[in-house]
């Protein structure tokens, strides 16, 4: 009896976190990462590489230094599928002061639709004034004066 309800209890334990952990491999939050490296160390000068020749389809990606561990390694630059009616942003680190220390941020290449340099996934929504932020968490969403 024991034995049984223990392979009772086993197969339900089974059956249940297989029902709570599969639709989370699929949404869509489980397919988007994101990577947020901030360090105080400046990157080193950009090292120069030769473009090669455009390929249809496909944009060139320039190389930039990347970090890994705890310096600053080489990443070549490469092509990457054209996304038609987008702009490719490469990846760089920007500079900025935390506390009075310098710090670096990295950002990782994206693909912008319109140029402005604001996050595509808050332009898909509504925003009746172009501000970049979407009508539900803007206060005043009609103001065309608002910029």
């Amino acid at each position: 009896m024991m034995k049984r309800s223990l392979l009772v209890t086993l197969a339900a334990a089974a059956i249940s976190t297989t029902a709570l952990v599969a639709p989370a491999l699929v949404t869509p939050a489980a397919a988007e990462v994101g990577v947020n490296i901030s360090i105080g160390a400046p990157p080193p000068a950009p090292l120069y590489e030769v473009v090669p020749a455009p390929r249809a389809g496909y944009v060139w990606a320039p190389g930039y230094w990347s970090w890994e561990g705890s310096r600053h390694v080489w990443a070549p630059g490469h092509f990457v599928a054209e996304r038609p009616g987008y702009r490719y942003v490469p990846d760089r680190w920007e500079r900025y002061v935390e506390g009075g220390h310098e710090r670096w941020r990295y950002h990782a290449s994206s693909w912008d639709r319109n140029g402005d340099g604001i996050p595509d996934r808050y332009q898909a929504r509504s925003d009746r004034d172009h501000d970049g932020v979407p009508d539900r968490y803007d206060n005043h969403p009609n103001n065309p004066y608002r910029r």
